[in-house]
């Protein structure tokens, strides 16, 4: 089984090092990494060019977005399994060898799920990690939709959905699963094939981010029920218990309390265990920062869904 390791890159001096560092140390080393710059103007192509510990090709492509770098690169690969990560990753050093695992005990295996866990550097990216990033324990694998910064698929199947939709800038990942899963479903899961990467650092970072992938949400027409369930809240409802509150009985504001419980017990729980190695300040702040990114990330979400929208109206020319 010849494997090709994909990845696209674009100004990520700053990272690529680590991502290189942990691609030489993987137990089972990818037959070749194929690697699409997106048009860099920092010291990532030297970087890529000086890498003589696995065999590497680099595809130069200026001006294109993630899809279409992905496409390039499995275009010029020459294995028949392609597994893809991203920039800004530190592959766990088995990630590679337990990510091909189902192609070798199941040969009918198309697609295999790996896993990702977040590597917090402060607080605030503790709280981040623990607010919008799944444990594995609130996986079901039988519905998992995997990122592409861990993911292996044979490159035929590839082939049979068309690639990653190059006319979409964000979310396109989960269009090609969706892609994926009408013809192979289901998908293995290997929950030990494990990349590390950083959660955003500020809330203006992720405030971007967010809106990006709620663009993006919009364009493909993805998960509009959820988008509606976040304007009602939001536009409805918590102006709705004001009026009430303010009208009414003050006891409708108990609403408020019960709801934001409900709405922050995940990322609580999440978090609780990490508290204990925090002093007592941090684990203040790492508390009070998990509803501030759970609003933030709501109102650019809100923002960013319609502009894909509209996007997507004028794109079909209705």
């Amino acid at each position: 089984m010849k494997v090709s390791l994909i990845v696209t890159v674009k100004n990520e001096a700053a990272s690529i090092r680590t991502l290189l560092d942990s691609i030489a140390a993987q137990t089972r080393q990818p037959d070749e990494v194929i690697v699409c710059d997106g048009g860099s103007s920092d010291a990532t192509l030297e970087w890529l060019r000086a890498e003589n510990r696995f065999p590497t090709r680099i595809v130069e492509q200026p001006g294109t977005n993630i899809a279409q770098g992905r496409n390039a690169a499995i275009e010029a690969a020459t294995g028949d399994v392609i597994a893809t990560t991203d920039a800004g990753v530190k592959l766990a050093a088995d990630w590679l060898e337990h990510l091909l695992e189902p192609f070798v005990s199941d040969p009918r295996t198309r697609v295999v799920s790996g896993f990702f866990l977040p590597a917090p550097q402060t607080v605030f990216e503790l709280a981040m990690g623990a607010t919008v990033l799944p444990e594995l324990r609130d996986i079901r694998p039988e519905t998992f939709l995997p990122s592409s910064r861990s993911v292996a698929f044979k490159k035929e199947a590839w082939q049979v959905v068309g690639g990653y939709p190059g006319w979409l800038d964000y979310s396109e990942d989960l269009v090609f699963n969706f892609a994926l899963l009408e013809k192979f479903r289901p998908f293995a899961f290997a929950p030990q094939a494990i990349t590390h990467f950083r959660p955003r650092g500020t809330l203006r970072a992720f405030f971007k981010q967010y809106y990006l992938y709620a663009r993006g949400d919009g364009k493909a027409n993805l998960w509009l029920k959820r988008h509606l369930m976040r304007y009602a809240t939001y536009l409805i409802g918590v102006p709705g218990i004001a009026v009430l509150g303010t009208k009414i009985n003050p006891w409708f504001f108990v609403l408020y309390v019960l709801g934001g419980m409900a709405y922050t017990r995940t990322p609580y729980r999440r978090l609780w265990p990490k508290l204990r190695a925090l002093t007592p300040a941090n684990k203040l702040k790492a508390i009070a920062f998990v509803p501030i990114i759970r609003v933030v990330g709501d109102v650019a979400k809100m923002i960013g869904y319609p502009v894909g929208v509209v996007w997507r109206i004028r794109r079909s020319g209705v």
